[in-house]
């Protein structure tokens, strides 16, 4: 099997842009998922982020998740919490943070708001504007800072599962369920999951990058005109609104999407036609 892709935005506004293009778009059709290094986040505030997140978690979250560990027959072994960055930020309503770690996170959301934005202009048309269960992800483009100690994450690819591969200060990018129905199926979401590990405590901070909740989501016109092998054709995906999608997904997240879209389908809005 060929290596997973890891793709350097260094040289992305000059003479490599082409060949970056390209290899962004073989991910997407190929994997779903691919790494990102010279991605414009500096070094310093990920070490900064890393450090305040296992400092957290070590002195609010690990004794509570022990006890709660040694308590229950636990199936994802898992000790999360949320913060919303837009559209409108909780950082301030959320208990046991420091001031420290709301300043660093705050920081950090910003950059990878940018580095969001930056990623749909490059990866679609200008128009398309133990561990967890396999699952794959509902929104728009995930960012994910990974431990590069400690590894577990993994896709299906061609029926096998494949380890990404822990890197240090890269940032792990997969496509959500939005990103394959705007494209018409070019590009897919793809299972994955984590897997527990013994030798050592894996930390993980996934951005979520999604629509609004009343966005209307479905394929990009200006694909369906194009040949079927560049994702156009018969449109394969139905009309729906994001926040009706999100509470199916809730119930259905760890279960196939295609009953997913499926139900969507029944439910889908009217498209209009010149």
């Amino acid at each position: 099997m060929e290596n997973f892709p890891v793709i350097s935005l260094e040289n992305v506004n000059g003479n490599e842009r082409k060949a970056i293009l390209d290899q962004i778009e073989d991910a997407c059709k190929n994997w779903g998922f691919f790494e990102l290094v010279n991605h414009g986040i500096e070094e310093e505030l990920l070490d900064r982020v890393e450090r305040v997140n296992k400092e957290h978690y070590r002195k609010c979250m690990e004794q509570r998740f022990k006890e709660f560990a040694a308590s229950k027959s636990l199936l994802d072994w898992e000790s999360t919490f949320f913060l919303r960055h837009l559209p409108e930020s909780n950082i301030s309503e959320v208990p046991d943070l420091s001031d420290e770690y709301r300043d660093v996170m705050k920081e950090f959301a910003v950059k990878l708001e940018i580095l969001a934005d930056q990623l749909l202009d490059l990866l679609a048309n200008p128009d398309l504007v133990k561990g967890l269960r396999a699952h794959t992800d509902a929104g728009g483009i995930i960012l994910l800072l990974q431990d590069d100690k400690v590894s577990g994450l993994q896709l299906l690819k061609d029926g096998k599962w494949v380890d990404v591969p822990p890197m240090r200060h890269s940032i792990v990018v997969n496509l959500g369920d939005q990103i394959e129905v705007i494209t018409n199926g070019k590009y897919k979401s793809v299972e994955h999951r984590v897997i527990a590990q013994t030798n050592g405590t894996r930390m993980s901070i996934a951005s979520f990058y999604n629509p609004g909740s009343d966005a209307v989501i479905y394929p990009a016109p200006s694909l369906l005109e194009q040949k079927p092998e560049e994702g156009g054709g018969n449109q394969q995906y139905p009309k729906f609104v994001f926040e009706d999608y999100m509470k199916l997904y809730a119930a259905l997240k760890f279960q196939a999407k295609e009953p997913r879209f499926q139900a969507m389908m029944k439910a889908s809005l009217p498209t209009a036609t010149a």
